[in-house]
């Protein structure tokens, strides 16, 4: 099959609203000491918890994610690739540029916490910089899932995302009556893992018959599943124990984001009925070579504008806010919120030279990538060595997920040698060898559009 270039446009426009709704939900203050402070926007101006149903977007990320790895793996399965190596190489290539951001923030705090830097400075700074990490070992995991999940997919189909749905909430019921909190992280991978499968079902045309030609029965699928999402997610706001945010609010119980709740996985659902409903206008849409331009280039720095762009956050706050330089109307005043166009011109401004500075280093990390990937027919010793590398490593991503680059404003060594060590047994375990060669949907510009690590070279085609 050709590109589809609209599993592309999802994955752009979900990393552009993740960058925009952090910018926009990122409010600073000046404390009379003279320290910064970020006041949690959608606790002070509770009304701004709405906002978060147009913001979070990452159930497309994973409907695209998947839709793009079925049909990397079947590549892969077909030229005679193991699974052991086809994970490795896609884990290699969301590792090496999030080991080496990771590696430089922790260095950083590593020379401020020996300079003295106040601990709650350092904390907040840590926070910041690691706040869009929950996505990573999730997105890891289900990777690593893929090959024993698209072999559920091709015996059971749309069944698999159902029974997927109903252990879900049986765990969503156990976390939030049982109090069961270990249980409940489970959802992390049960509920995006339903939105990833249903990216397999999307890619053979499970969901609106566009691959097999059956059409019977699949065209009215996609309202289905928005106008059931839909209304679940209201009743489950309206009538049940869950609150409207779909980002993490400190103090609310339960959440819908941690771990991901049913009302989180009614609004998934609604959400990729949304996208197939609107599916046939939008690729008309990227028939134009200019859109499909800016989609291609904005692929093209994914993975740098998903892990930097809270840099400029920092920046603008030193530049304007340490030195009394920027204006501060009440806090979630009208003229607060007038400050804020300003402030996300600015910021774009800092990111789009952050981009232009770590432009030699994206090459290098490509390059890099090229040379220290796992053979595609890995097997035996450094297979293991390769499943050990990933598992160590979304442990240290996850442990950063929820504490940020510092453990309460210190350096989080244990987690700091976890990655080192994770992402050494990946990069360096898994070469040597013969292994068939690598499949053309297996190499660097092709797995380029299969997660947000992987958005370099997008025009060539997978």
């Amino acid at each position: 099959m050709g590109r589809e270039r609209y599993v592309d446009l999802l994955r752009a426009w979900a990393i552009l609203l993740v960058v925009l709704g952090h910018w926009l939900i990122t409010g600073l203050v000046r404390h009379p000491d003279g320290t910064i402070g970020a006041p949690e926007l959608l606790v002070a101006v509770p009304w701004t918890q709405w906002l978060t149903l147009g913001f979070q977007i990452m159930p497309l990320f994973f409907l695209a994610g998947g839709h793009a790895a079925a049909g990397s793996w079947a590549r892969a399965r077909a030229d005679g690739g193991t699974a052991a190596g086809w994970v490795g190489r896609r884990a290699v290539r969301l590792l090496l540029p999030a080991g080496v951001y990771s590696g430089l923030v922790l260095v950083a705090v590593g020379v401020c916490s020996a300079l003295g830097v106040d601990p709650v400075t350092l904390a907040l700074v840590g926070w910041a910089m690691a706040m869009q990490f929950w996505f990573l070992p999730v997105y890891l995991l289900l990777s690593a899932l893929t090959p024993a999940l698209h072999a559920l997919h091709r015996r059971w189909r749309l069944r698999v995302p159902a029974g997927l749905a109903a252990a879900a909430l049986v765990v969503g019921v156990l976390d939030v009556a049982a109090d069961a909190p270990y249980v409940g992280a489970l959802d992390y991978v049960l509920v995006w893992g339903v939105v990833y499968q249903l990216g397999f079902c999307w890619r053979d045309g499970r969901l609106d018959g566009r691959l097999d030609g059956r059409l019977d029965g699949r065209r009215s699928l996609p309202l289905v599943l928005a106008v059931g999402g839909g209304a679940g997610f209201a009743a489950l706001v309206g009538f049940g124990p869950f609150p409207v945010s779909l980002i993490l609010v400190t103090g609310q119980e339960p959440s819908n984001t941690d771990p991901p709740s049913a009302a989180m996985l009614a609004w998934a659902v609604a959400q990729v009925g949304v996208c197939l409903l609107v599916a046939p206008a939008v690729r008309r849409l990227l028939e134009r070579e200019r859109v499909w331009r800016a989609v291609r280039g904005l692929g093209a720095v994914s993975m740098t504008l998903y892990l930097w762009h809270m840099l400029p956050v920092l920046v603008v706050a030193a530049a304007f806010y340490l030195t009394g330089l920027a204006p501060e109307p009440g806090y979630g005043s009208a003229a607060w919120w007038g400050m804020r166009v300003p402030w996300l011109v600015v910021l774009a401004v800092v990111l789009v030279g952050v981009l232009r500075v770590l432009r030699p280093l994206e090459r290098a990390l490509s390059a890099w990538a090229g040379r220290v990937r796992p053979e595609a027919g890995l097997r035996g010793a450094r297979a293991w060595r390769m499943w050990a590398g990933v598992g160590v490593s979304a442990g240290a991503l996850a442990f950063f997920a929820g504490h940020g680059f510092t453990d309460g404003g210190r350096f989080p060594v244990a987690a700091a040698v976890g990655l080192a060590v994770g992402a050494g047994l990946l990069l360096f375990g898994g070469r040597a060898g013969g292994g068939p060669p690598a499949s053309p949907g297996d190499t660097g510009g092709a797995a380029a559009a299969e997660g947000p690590g992987e958005g370099r070279q997008v025009e060539e085609a997978a």
